[in-house]
């Protein structure tokens, strides 16, 4: 073990060593992704931003000198990361092709595609660095994941937010000024469901376009890959809310293109960090199929999924299909299970196969009914928050047309 005295006394991007996590109950190994001065004038020279290995890049942060384990210490090898001092927000204009592709959709993931792995590559070199701490938001302090291309002089600390218009402010007093005179208490578009407390507003990206982009800068902040900044126009907005006497307040959003080759039924997907697990996801989740099924058609969303959307659409895709195979719908084919649900073919398929319910034969998917996974899934009597088809309002705009 090296001597105290051989220890740096600081460190360079790329340098590995061990960090503190913030409650000091464990120790996680960690990279130096950048270093800035002290802006507070403390002992301490420099801040240092971290990527925590094998978690996720929302939880990186600015940490001081102070939280290193210099035992620890690992100088940076030749592969390490450079600074990037010199990288440039999303929406700022240049030659370079970053900022030629336009992000649409939100889920740009290379999927083979050598022109998109380069902008992927760059687009994480870009955005490695959060350039906001935290939001303010209708009575919540929450902290952010991940960056967002707000313009340069909204990068600091402390960003404030309207959760009505969905205006971002950097000072308090212009955000307390603000409140004071907003006149808006809900979305802008039209109320499409409504039960108890929960409402539901069908927003154009077209007719309300800085609403809709200032919704994906906000949601940009919370999803790493997914953007739907520069060209709402293509797309609807179907922002819950959560309803009191003070208005419509903003729970999380889906986005649906309004035209999908690929038959997709949603684009992009969040429930805001302060509302999570409380069952929104599912709630929003099977509101986008409720539509697809008044569409009569079916759907999937758009691929390919994060981790966290895999396990979420999963856990949809079981509990609706075990809850219709309880009901004695034995003799329904997969593509009667499709029409019936708004569920693509192939999400059933890959489901009943990780249910190890379906089988081959005759060059035929088979569904293979096994009576006890249904029982046991039944037993744990899971309550998901979904969508009520009775309560929703909505008809395709050729069928409003014609009722009209």
């Amino acid at each position: 073990m090296p001597k105290a005295s051989d220890y740096p006394t600081k460190l360079d991007i790329g340098d590995r060593c061990q960090v503190k996590w913030r409650d000091g109950t464990e120790k996680l190994w960690a990279i130096v992704i950048e270093r800035r001065e002290n802006k507070n004038c403390g002992k301490e020279e420099f801040e240092y931003y971290v990527h925590y290995e094998n978690h996720d890049r929302r939880l990186d942060e600015w940490v001081g000198f102070q939280k290193f384990l210099l035992e620890t210490y690992e100088k940076k090898s030749e592969e390490s990361p450079k600074s990037t001092k010199r990288r440039r927000t999303l929406h700022q204009a240049s030659s370079e092709p970053i900022s030629e592709f336009r992000m649409t959709g939100g889920n740009w993931h290379a999927s083979g595609d050598p022109t998109l792995a380069e902008l992927e590559k760059e687009h994480e070199e870009i955005t490695k660095v959060k350039n906001i701490n935290k939001i303010i938001m209708g009575g919540w302090e929450v902290e952010a994941w991940y960056f967002s291309p707000y313009p340069d002089e909204y990068n600091v600390d402390v960003l404030y937010i309207c959760e009505y218009c969905l205006k971002y402010m950097r000072r308090r007093t212009t955000f307390h000024e603000h409140k004071s005179t907003c006149e808006h208490r809900r979305p802008p578009g039209r109320e499409i469901y409504r039960h108890e407390n929960v409402s539901v507003f069908e927003v154009d990206g077209k007719q309300s376009r800085v609403y809709c982009q200032n919704l994906c800068l906000l949601a940009k902040l919370f999803l790493d890959h997914k953007t739907l900044y520069y060209d709402t126009d293509p797309f609807y907005f179907y922002v819950v809310c959560q309803v009191d006497e003070y208005g419509a307040h903003i729970v999380g959003y889906f986005s649906k293109e309004k035209m999908s080759q690929e038959e997709y039924n949603l684009a992009c997907i969040l429930t805001f960090p302060q509302y999570q697990k409380l069952g929104y996801g599912k709630f929003i989740i099977s509101l986008s199929y409720e539509i697809t099924k008044r569409e009569k058609k079916t759907g999937s969303p758009e691929k390919p999924l994060s981790d966290l959307g895999k396990i979420s659409y999963r856990s949809y895709w079981r509990h609706i299909l075990l809850h219709l195979l309880a009901k004695g719908y034995r003799n329904l084919s997969i593509k009667d299970i499709s029409m019936e649900t708004g569920i693509k073919q192939e999400d059933i398929i890959s489901t009943l196969q990780s249910l190890k319910m379906i089988k081959c034969w005759k060059g035929q998917h088979v569904i293979y009914v096994k009576q006890k996974t249904i029982d046991d899934y039944m037993e744990q009597k899971k309550q998901f928050r979904l969508c009520h088809s009775k309560y929703l309002r909505w008809e395709p705009l050729e069928q409003e047309s014609k009722d009209a």
